[in-house]
């Protein structure tokens, strides 16, 4: 007696069926009906479909779990073969749709329907009662025999979904910042985990099994009942997501407004974006954002934007955010990011766009930073086993010199870098690069479209002054769940014989990199401390060219001091709920040019011309107008919206740079600048200088 409910599975089928009928020669038959009266196919049909449908269906645990009671919609056909096919499915459960396909997969094949004596397709279109239970019966309505209607009746049931923030399963990038980078960072270093670390920005595939986007968020939503109290302080601005598709918008800001004191300066910053962001389906994701700017800041940072600014023009550019202009008495400079990633397989994914990357575990990195401009790019990461591999060819300017045709000059640079998991203690990161240019005579030079290591080898066999290699050797030491060491070593021109003559020739062009990271300091949950130093000599990521040196829109792709300095940093970050706060000391030794058309050349400034260099040999870090700098930075802050990453905060920046000689380009300056800020924390922006 306990099927005896399931008799009334359907309701409607009755109303159809005559119609039916009388149209066909036959109704889809089971081999339990092939018997019965013609007048009598329908009811038999619609008996053995509820009977096996009964049969085959196991609820999903999510759906017995939450006691759900609500309509599921599948469309189905019986196609000329007698085979059943699921045309759509619909309901608030991916789970649930899920196992309704399968049921209807496992459905043996039966007698299709006949049409003047031809076989025939026949279409149904069934809301089920779930759950499915001797109390509640299941409601369905009749087929639809005609294609057309049922494509209009699919239309009816594209319904918007509850939307359940799908951008955190998505293939889509963690932005770029190091407040959020920390929450979830230090669980991808513990000892044993599979995590490759050095390659940034992480997608949120990637952080997912170590970090609960969603969960974490979601803990510190407010019990808000508006709409403008949800989408301040919880949510996105516009959120959207169907069966296949999601989309977000969002109105971001970063607003700020500061004194440099030493200076008697008012600075501020107004920027306003747009934020849009979707994906289409499971592997195929976007994301565009649109900046429109106009800032003045202390007097180090407006100096040292308008000596990156386009020589012989009034053009400014505002490190790490690109081309601008003089307005009024700051600068305006729109700035456009934005990529399209595709998950191709579990093992490989490619993104195309532009914006920032970064290669290391440290504060700073001496192989690929995000402190310069954006820039076009073209990125495929693989995966496999205990090896991550990331090939990323990006497209550079050289703002300075302008072709024919009047548009900056345009290089290229090809990435490789080779993530290795040794053991559950030990990673270990190859690192290769090159930087060529499309020349009159020359053309694009494919060799470097290579995926394969290694580049030194194809610029050898093109010609010594083909393009400009680089390589490194990065390596992660995980002492214990709080505490790793990591470093990075890099090489510029490789050149054995000069590094072993041991007389400091100025072709010995390298750069070490040596720290320390400790979580959950003291066993206070959420401290973290970090004590990094860098080391890069001169003359280090410039070349024999003034077009293949490693910039992009005149700032270094590297570490943001160039080259010829030492650099000892101290960071501490602590965040509990919404609030967050660190502490960011840097003490360097630095060599700075003479004049500023750094001739004679000692090495700091990458635009400069190596056939100027000082000597041959005996160069040392911090020759030149040596200058020693310190730097503080304290900030205080409170995450608004964990959806967007939206902060009010306020900062305390304390900077003195003594040098050893006062000229037009550098001078002792001391500098304390204060902010209170208001901001959509999606990228690092750097004022240590």
């Amino acid at each position: 007696m306990k099927y005896f409910p399931f008799l009334f599975l359907f309701i409607g089928f009755s109303t159809f069926g005559q119609s039916f009928v009388s149209q066909t020669e036959s109704y889809p038959t089971f081999p339990e009906c092939k018997d019965t009266l013609k007048t009598d196919q329908e009811s038999c049909f619609k008996t053995q479909l509820k009977s096996l449908i009964f049969k085959y269906y196991k609820e999903p645990e999510v759906v017995a779990k939450e006691n759900y009671n609500g309509i599921a919609t599948v469309i189905f056909e019986v196609d000329k073969d007698g085979g059943f096919q699921v045309l759509y499915v619909n309901s608030d459960y991916e789970e649930l749709n899920i196992e309704l396909e399968r049921v209807f997969e496992d459905l043996p094949s039966i007698t299709p329907a006949t049409y003047n004596g031809k076989p025939t397709y026949v279409q149904f279109r069934m809301p089920i009662q779930i759950p499915l239970s001797p109390a509640i019966p299941v409601d369905t309505t009749a087929e639809k025999e005609n294609p057309l209607e049922s494509y209009q009746k699919e239309l009816e049931d594209l319904t918007i979904k509850d939307f359940t923030y799908p951008q955190y399963e998505s293939g889509l990038n963690i932005p770029l910042s190091h407040e959020v980078y920390n929450r979830f960072t230090t669980r991808m270093d513990k000892i044993g985990t599979n995590a490759h670390t050095a390659s940034k920005p992480y997608r949120y595939t990637e952080v997912q099994p170590y970090y609960d986007f969603k969960e974490e968020n979601e803990a510190l939503f407010y019990d808000k009942k508006t709409w403008f109290g949800k989408k301040l302080f919880n949510e996105n601005t516009f959120q959207i997501q169907g069966e296949d598709y999601w989309f977000t918008f969002d109105i971001a800001a970063y607003l700020q407004v500061g004194r440099d004191f030493e200076e008697s300066l008012t600075t501020y910053n107004n920027t306003r974006a747009g934020i849009f962001q979707g994906g289409l389906g499971k592997r195929l994701n976007f994301y565009t954002v649109i900046y429109e700017s106009q800032g003045k800041f202390a007097g180090y940072y407006n100096d040292l934007a308008n000596e990156l600014g386009r020589e012989g023009s009034s053009q400014v550019l505002i490190p790490g955010r690109g081309i601008g202009e003089p307005y009024r008495d700051g600068f305006d400079y729109p700035v456009v990011e934005g990529y399209l990633t595709y998950e191709a397989s579990d093992f490989l994914d490619i993104q195309f766009g532009r914006g920032n990357n970064f290669i290391g575990d440290g504060y700073r990195s001496l192989f690929m930073s995000d402190n310069a401009s954006p820039n076009a790019y073209v990125k495929m990461n693989t995966s496999f086993w205990k090896f991550k591999y990331t090939n990323t060819w990006s497209s550079l300017r050289n703002p300075n010199t302008l072709t024919d045709g009047g548009a900056f000059l345009t290089k290229y640079m090809a990435t490789h870098y080779l993530s290795y998991n040794v053991n559950k203690r030990l990673n270990i990161g190859l690192f290769e690069s090159v930087l060529f240019e499309s020349e009159p005579n020359r053309g694009f030079d494919w060799n470097f479209i290579n995926p394969i290591l290694f580049y030194n080898m194809v610029e050898y066999t093109t010609g010594s002054r083909s393009g400009k290699s680089l390589i490194g050797l990065s390596y992660k030491y995980k002492w214990t769940d709080q505490i790793n060491t990591y470093g990075q070593w890099l090489i510029d021109e490789f050149s054995l014989d000069d590094v072993t003559a041991g007389n400091n020739s100025w072709k010995n062009k390298f750069g070490f990199q040596l720290g320390v990271k400790y979580a959950d300091a003291f066993k206070v949950d959420k401290l973290f401390f970090q004590l990094e130093y860098n080391q890069v000599r001169p003359y280090t990521y410039s070349h024999n060219t003034l077009n293949l040196h490693y910039t992009n829109d005149n700032q270094s792709m590297a570490h943001l001091w160039g080259a010829n300095f030492r650099e000892l940093l101290l960071i501490s970050r602590y965040k509990k709920d919404r609030w967050y706060g660190h502490a960011k000391f840097i003490f360097g030794e630095r060599g700075f040019e003479t004049n500023a058309d750094s001739d004679p050349f000692y090495g700091s400034d990458l635009l400069g011309d190596e056939r100027l260099r000082i000597g041959d040999d005996g160069i040392e870090i911090g020759q030149g107008n040596k200058a020693n700098s310190y730097y503080g930075e304290l900030e205080v802050g409170f995450i608004m919206n964990p959806t967007t990453n939206l902060k009010v905060y306020l900062n305390l920046i304390h900077r003195k740079f003594d040098i050893a000689q006062d000229n037009a380009i550098n001078f002792d300056r001391n500098t304390t600048w204060v902010n209170l800020g208001f901001r959509t924390d999606i990228f690092n922006w750097y004022y240590d200088y």
